[in-house]
């Protein structure tokens, strides 16, 4: 049985997105970054383009995969939020929406998928 909480599981996501993004060239320029109510999980860059990251991580897919867990208010938040950070960081004219969906399974062993340019 996993042993990980809920919160744990998602610092354990948003670590292993962040190395991984890294490991691809990408730098990290925010995590957690928060306006008001809205939070985006990781802000990175990659060749002059701002990539608005959205991590979900799962230990179980008894409720879908990890990816299947956002949805179209969860999406305008997220774009909510991309337009304030814009708005805040006028330098960035063009971004992207990227998902990383991980699955972590009862022998520790996880798969990750970098899922580019959605938008919904």
């Amino acid at each position: 049985m996993n042993t990980l909480n809920n919160k744990d599981t998602g610092f354990f996501g948003e670590n292993m997105a962040a190395a991984y993004l890294s490991a691809q060239g990408f730098e990290i320029l925010f995590r957690n970054w928060r306006y008001k109510h809205l939070e985006i999980d990781i802000i990175a860059s990659k060749d002059g383009l701002l990539h608005i990251v959205e991590v979900k991580t799962r230990t179980s897919v008894e409720f879908g995969y990890p990816e299947q867990s956002i949805h179209a208010t969860k999406m305008q938040f997220l774009k909510n939020a991309a337009a304030f950070f814009q708005y805040e960081h006028s330098e960035w004219k063009y971004l992207q929406f990227d998902v990383i969906s991980i699955f972590l399974n009862e022998q520790k062993e996880w798969e990750l998928f970098l899922i580019e340019d959605v938008y919904f």
